[in-house]
C-alpha cells in the first residue's frame, strides 16, 4: 500500500468514526456497551493494516418469521458497534434458518435479486454504520435459487454475491442450485476478501482459488463449527479465516490456524483485530538473516517463528514498514514463493 493510499484511507476512517474504542481483543454477551456511553475515537491511530472484523452467532435466538429474525439479528449486530468493525460476517441463511413452530417459507419468498427486502435493510445498517457487510441469504436470477453471501461494502452498495459452490444433495433436492466453479475476490479499502460456505468446507478447491485470486481474509458462514478444521484450512492457505455458525462456537483464525478469538457458551458474537501486514515464511534458510533484521529494525518489525512446524510470520508494527520491503532487502521469499522455487528445480532436476 502506498503512503498517499494509506493516509486517504487514515483520513477516510477519521470522518466517519463510530462507536467505542476497546483496548483488548474480543467481546461477552453479558458486557454491552449501551448507546449512552459510546464516544468517538480516532481510529486513524490503527495501524494501516489494522482490521477490526466482527462475527455473530444464532446462539439463543429463534422467532416465528423471519422478520422477527432480522430484528433480533440487528439487535446483535449494535452490540458489536462499540468495536467500530471494519466488517461484520452474519451466518449462512441465517434469516431463515432458526424458525420454529410454524412452516418455513418457500424458497419463491424469501429468495431475491439484491440487494432486495432482506439484503437491502442490511446495505442501509452498512451504510449507517460505516462497516462492510457479509450477509448470506437466498437469491435468485432467471429462475434459479442460490445459497448465497450478499457482500455489501461501507457505503451500502452491493459489491457482489458468492454463490455457494459445493451444496449438499438435500439443498440441491430442496431446489437450489450449485454456485459456478471459481469464486469471486472483493477488494475492500483494507485488503482483499473471498467467501466460502459451510458444505465448501470439504473441498479444498474453492479456497485455494480464492488464495490464487489473492484472498488475505476468507469468511465461512456455516451451519457447522468445522473445529481443527477451520484451523487447517487457515493454515493451509496462509489466510486469516473467519467463521460465522448458527449455534456452535464461531472463530477468528489467523494465518498460521491459531484462534484470535472464538465465541462459547456465555458468548455469542466476537469482535478482534488482525494486522495484514503480515508474511508467512518457511524458516529454512531465512533464519540466518534473523538476526540481522532484528538488529536493524527492532521493535518496528516482528519476528515470531513457530519451530516445530517451521514457519515464520513476520509482521510490521511501524505504518511506514512494509513486511514485503524488508523481504526484499534481506531476499526472503514468501512461503508460497519457496514452494514454487523448490517445484521449478524439481522439474528439470527429475527424470
Amino acid at each position: 500500500m502506498k503512503k498517499g493510499n494509506k493516509v486517504s484511507r487514515r483520513s477516510f476512517l477519521q470522518k466517519s468514526s463510530l462507536g467505542v474504542g476497546i483496548g483488548m481483543a474480543g467481546s461477552s454477551a453479558f458486557n454491552i456497551a449501551s448507546a449512552g456511553n459510546i464516544k468517538l475515537v480516532d481510529r486513524s491511530s490503527r495501524l494501516p493494516r489494522e482490521v477490526w472484523i466482527a462475527s455473530i452467532t444464532l446462539e439463543r435466538l429463534s422467532a416465528q418469521t423471519y422478520e422477527e429474525m432480522i430484528e433480533k439479528v440487528f439487535a446483535r449486530m449494535e452490540n458489536v458497534l462499540a468495536y467500530q468493525p471494519d466488517i461484520i460476517c452474519l451466518p449462512e441463511l441465517f434469516a431463515t434458518i432458526k424458525l420454529y413452530n410454524v412452516p418455513r417459507p418457500s424458497l419463491d419468498e424469501v429468495a431475491e435479486k439484491p440487494l432486495g427486502k432482506i439484503s437491502g435493510r442490511f446495505a442501509e445498517w452498512a451504510k449507517k454504520n460505516n462497516c462492510y457487510v457479509i450477509c448470506p441469504i437466498s437469491t435468485k436470477e432467471d429462475g434459479y435459487y442460490y445459497n448465497a453471501a450478499v457482500v455489501i461494502d461501507r457505503s451500502g452498495k452491493l459489491m457482489g454475491e458468492y454463490r455457494k459452490t459445493y451444496l449438499t444433495e438435500g439443498e440441491m433436492m430442496g431446489g437450489y442450485t450449485c454456485g459456478p466453479i471459481g469464486p469471486p475476490v472483493f477488494k475492500t479499502d483494507f485488503g482483499i476478501i473471498g467467501v466460502q460456505i459451510c458444505f465448501d468446507m470439504n473441498w479444498d478447491e474453492g479456497w485455494k482459488r480464492l488464495r490464487e485470486k489473492g484472498a488475505e481474509i476468507i469468511f465461512w458462514p456455516s451451519a457447522f463449527p468445522a473445529g481443527i478444521e477451520l484451523n487447517t484450512v487457515a493454515w493451509r492457505n496462509k489466510c486469516v479465516v473467519v467463521s460465522s455458525t448458527r449455534d456452535e462456537p464461531t472463530r477468528i483464525c489467523d494465518i498460521t490456524g491459531e484462534d484470535v478469538d472464538s465465541t462459547g457458551r456465555f458468548e455469542d458474537w466476537i469482535c478482534a483485530s488482525v494486522n495484514l501486514e503480515k508474511a508467512f515464511i518457511h524458516i529454512w534458510p531465512y533464519v540466518r538473516k534473523y538476526n540481522e533484521i532484528r538488529a536493524k529494525y527492532g521493535r518496528r518489525i516482528r519476528i515470531r517463528s513457530i519451530h516445530d512446524e517451521g514457519w515464520t510470520v513476520m509482521e510490521s508494527f511501524d505504518p511506514d514498514l512494509k513486511v514485503a520491503d524488508v523481504m526484499k532487502e534481506f531476499e526472503i521469499k514468501t512461503f508460497e514463493e519457496h514452494i514454487k522455487s523448490a517445484d521449478r528445480m524439481q522439474m528439470k532436476n527429475r527424470r
